[in-house]
């Protein structure tokens, strides 16, 4: 048990760092962001780095001060999601878009750190002795998920409006 204690507060240890070096690399490209939707994805993903550590946090709070595991369910923060925020800064964008190479290349590498991140979680999970700690872990890992899926939905919109805008409104060319 003590090994699984150790293995554990490293584990939510190297989350929080990570969630914070996330946070950092997400404000940082939304300030080099050209573009309206392109601040307002890398905000609100910072934020849901911010929730994801507060939980670690918490975590790491039980686990050091009352030696033990949380006992009750830990649930994520929910916030409103980035088919909102798609949506409104489309509607001023619309088919045209001010990218830069080097925002296409942030966001390359978000979406890198979001399989990384998503891959850590779940593998943790599966780690895992406690089946509270394992559900978090895997809800966190869905999170990532749903982020790097947020980041290829903006990489296709960048790389060509027109096709994104055919695709996702399902906008008929034939003609008739």
């Amino acid at each position: 048990m003590k090994d699984e204690f150790a293995s554990l507060i490293e584990t939510v240890k190297f989350s929080i760092q990570m969630e914070l070096d996330g946070k950092n690399f997400y404000l940082a490209a939304g300030k080099q962001s050209e573009n309206r939707l392109g601040k307002e994805l890398f905000a609100w993903l910072a934020t849901q780095e911010d929730h994801h550590r507060f939980r670690f946090e918490a975590i790491y709070k039980s686990i050091t001060e009352k030696k033990g595991l949380p006992l009750e369910h830990i649930t994520l923060n929910k916030t409103s999601g980035i088919g909102t925020i798609f949506r409104e800064a489309i509607k001023t964008t619309g088919q045209t878009l001010k990218t830069q190479k080097g925002e296409l290349a942030g966001v390359e590498k978000a979406i890198e750190m979001e399989i990384k991140s998503r891959d850590y979680y779940k593998k943790q999970a599966g780690g895992s002795g406690s089946d509270i700690v394992r559900q978090f872990l895997l809800a966190v890992s869905a999170e990532e998920q749903g982020h790097y899926l947020a980041l290829i939905d903006y990489k296709e919109y960048m790389l060509d409006p027109v096709d994104w805008f055919t695709r996702t409104e399902h906008h008929l060319l034939d003609g008739a």
